[in-house]
């Protein structure tokens, strides 16, 4: 009985494997690896085809994987990965740290502290290639979508190392215009005749218990009403200046932003603890390090 010749996988094949199943399709596929569409789909047949088993559905709207398709994608992604983490420890036995280096946080606090901050970190390091990468999502930092991570909650991932930075308060601002309006409002129940802006609630929020507003101390059944919801922590800020109402501001925001004034300061909203996040695997990186020790100084030096 004859027997199946064995399969020499290509590594080349399998990369593009890859990105086709993140992309879930070959034009977007060969958007990222700069191949054209055509190309794309010839190496994924070519390795279908060597391989004796599908690896995609084919639909009008795009691709989906394969049960073994779903197999080789796992396996695939969790070797690049781990090739990622070699690359970067080789990188670091360099004497000067360099390198590409991605960082991620909230979009509020990347776009209000961090971005400003950056320059003086890439004139410090210039051979570190920075990529600042905002979404207050939580990347897999343990699947390499990022390199370290500045987090407003505490990782729940055992193999990720953690440091608190500082922690963070939560308190009510308006635009000047606004309170020549509407007036300022001096106790807490006196809240239940202002225009609130919160927290867009089709989203996972920064920190626990983030519209607090609309139920502290109120006297309004079921709590009061927002007048805009925004999912955002930036875009709850830029609300607030342009005039609309009050909202809950991370007071990190304070010595940033000018033109605010904070109402009822007697009053804090919720806090929560801020952390620098990366790999176990990381931690010896150099970049690591440095981008580390500049945080704790900016933060020294803000207060």
């Amino acid at each position: 009985m004859p027997s199946r010749q064995a399969t020499s996988l290509d590594w080349d094949k399998l990369r593009i494997f890859h990105a086709v199943a993140e992309a879930g399709s070959f034009t977007r596929a060969g958007e990222a690896l700069n191949l054209s569409q055509s190309a794309v789909s010839r190496q994924v047949g070519a390795l279908e085809e060597s391989l004796h088993i599908p690896l995609f559905h084919r639909h009008a709207r795009g691709l989906l994987l394969t049960e073994p398709g779903e197999d080789l994608y796992r396996t695939v992604h969790d070797v690049f990965a781990k090739l990622a983490m070699a690359e970067a420890r080789l990188t670091e036995s360099k004497v000067r740290p360099e390198g590409p280096f991605k960082i991620t946080t909230t979009v509020a606090f990347g776009a209000m502290w961090v971005a400003p901050r950056i320059r003086e970190f890439i004139e410090l390091y210039p051979e570190i290639q920075v990529s600042l990468v905002l979404d207050d999502a939580e990347l897999d930092l343990a699947m390499r979508a990022a390199d370290v991570g500045i987090r407003f909650k505490a990782p729940h991932q055992p193999d990720l190392i953690q440091r608190n930075l500082f922690t963070v308060h939560y308190r009510l601002y308006a635009a000047p215009d606004y309170l020549e309006k509407f007036g300022t409002p001096t106790t807490a129940t006196a809240l239940d005749s202002h225009r609130l802006i919160v927290y867009g609630d089709d989203t996972r929020p920064p920190i626990d218990n983030m519209n607090w507003l609309l139920d502290y101390h109120t006297a309004q059944p079921g709590g009061r009403r927002a007048t805009l919801k925004v999912n955002n922590v930036y875009g709850i800020l830029q609300a607030v200046r342009s005039g609309l109402g009050i909202g809950a501001l991370p007071d990190y925001f304070s010595g940033e932003v000018d033109g605010l004034v904070r109402i009822l300061p007697d009053l804090d909203g919720p806090s929560s603890d801020v952390y620098f996040v990366y790999p176990q695997e990381l931690r010896h990186s150099k970049r690591v390090a440095v981008f580390r020790d500049f945080l704790l100084k900016k933060i020294a030096e803000t207060g």
